[in-house]
């Protein structure tokens, strides 16, 4: 720890805990009634609905232009699975078992690019190809997405960029989704970031720059490019609404996948949704999107890396973006490299910060633990990043006051549905996944589980 941490921020004793980069949880000592946050956030839920539409009208485009969209005749969602054998396992090691019903949201299987960031990253890209093929009379509002692959669309867009700062998983998805509409496309990335990652984008004709500061430096120069080319459009990780719709329309899907399921939310069967956060707009807006169709029926909880607990961090001292983990001395560095962000997203923690019921930290170590188990147990191979929310239900059981607060007895508990969203694996190459389950069962039993 620094040693010129701020005193009177390490005498909270869950900041402290996060300093010293111990394994966290905290939840809210009571409800906070979501129609009220909902009411004084100042967003607007038609956001949600206009971003909905748009990947409607998208969707024959992605169908031609995507082959791994065709099973799903081109919308962008990916499948919710149970892991009753993950469950078990994670019973057996951590000595309790988890009542209710473990899934897994497959966003590391979500189409074009497998992470919970590409439904905002994809709908930004969308969002402003319609805009720009709108006011250059190439494209009716509500027109098929289809009509911007003739050439007049195409000569519009090639005269526009769009750039962004990434850790890696945004800007894969935002480079992916602008370089087919043949958008300009500049991705400026953290030195987290994989290489194969860059690789991938390059590889399609998008700029990666590289910079040797954190997600925070991605960002600024990106920002920076942006502001000197009225022709670049920048994508604001850290407050773009764009972003944010796109991420909340998964609250609808999954709701819909549950009911498909016929698994009922309500006070009796509450649900639990565990999102990897790194910056937070993606976790943010999915629960915002949640929250919308269960209200405080549906319990938000962020998982964060130990060294990398920003929007934990930026909540509970009430500092969104005037803090960053390096202020408590964390370097912010994590082998969960989409989660690897210093400083939070002030868009999510001032404005929909009310929404998220706890949070938990996880360590590097257990992070590749679990991709070892996930794998062995349910045979879905997945990097880091996406096993951040698996201890998050046997965190919600151990917290007394925060069951007790919100209702959650004993019989509500055992109606429970648990959804871990997972992120990041399907474009992970081989041998980098066979590296990520070699060096995870190593440590299998080597962790403390408890």
């Amino acid at each position: 720890m620094r040693q010129d941490a701020p005193p009177d921020l390490l005498a909270d004793p869950v900041v402290a805990a996060l300093a010293r980069a111990e394994e966290t949880a905290w939840f809210r000592a009571e409800p906070a009634r979501t129609g009220v946050v909902l009411a004084g956030s100042g967003l607007d839920p038609a956001i949600v609905e206009a971003a909905r539409a748009r990947f409607r009208r998208f969707a024959p485009w992605f169908a031609e232009r995507f082959a791994d969209t065709g099973p799903t005749h081109g919308i962008l969602e990916s499948p919710l699975q149970g892991a009753p054998r993950m469950q078990a396992a994670l019973g057996r090691r951590l000595g309790r078992g988890l009542p209710g019903r473990l899934w897994i949201k497959r966003d590391d299987a979500l189409p074009v690019s497998g992470s919970i960031k590409a439904r905002g990253g994809i709908h930004e890209v969308l969002e402003l190809a319609e805009r720009l093929a709108v006011v250059a009379g190439v494209l009716r509002p509500g027109d098929d997405a289809r009509a911007l692959t003739t050439p007049a669309a195409r000569g519009v867009l090639a005269r526009h960029g769009i750039a962004v700062g990434s850790t890696g998983n945004l800007g894969l998805s935002i480079g992916i989704a602008a370089s087919e509409l043949g958008l300009a496309t500049t991705v400026h990335m953290s030195h987290d970031a994989r290489a194969w990652k860059k690789e991938l984008l390059r590889a399609r004709g998008v700029e990666v720059i590289e910079h040797s500061g954190d997600f925070s430096a991605a960002v600024a120069a990106g920002r920076a490019e942006a502001a000197a080319d009225p022709s670049v459009h920048f994508v604001d990780d850290e407050a773009s609404l764009s972003l944010f719709a796109g991420y909340a329309v998964a609250g609808a899907r999954l709701a819909a996948q549950l009911r498909a399921l016929e698994c009922d939310v309500d006070a009796d069967h509450p649900l639990f949704v565990h999102l990897p956060c790194g910056v937070g707009g993606g976790p943010g807006g999915v629960a915002y999107g949640l929250k919308l169709v269960f209200g405080d029926d549906v319990h938000c909880v962020f998982a964060e890396p130990t060294h990398a607990p920003c929007m934990s961090l930026g909540v509970r001292t009430g500092l969104h973006d005037r803090i960053s983990v390096a202020d408590i001395g964390l370097d912010g560095r994590t082998a969960a490299d989409g989660l690897a962000v210093g400083r939070p997203s002030r868009l999510v923690g001032e404005r929909v910060g009310g929404l998220i019921d706890g949070f938990a930290t996880v360590s590097d170590e257990r992070l590749k633990a679990l991709v070892a188990l996930l794998h062995a147990e349910e045979g879905i191979a997945v990097e880091p990043s996406a096993t951040a929310g698996f201890p998050g239900p046997w965190r919600v059981l151990a917290d007394a006051g925060y069951r007790a607060a919100f209702g959650l007895d004993d019989a509500r508990m055992a109606r429970a549905n648990h959804v871990v969203w997972s992120t990041g694996g399907s474009m992970v190459p081989a041998a980098e996944r066979g590296a990520y389950l070699a060096e995870g069962r190593q440590l299998l039993d080597a962790i403390d589980w408890a």
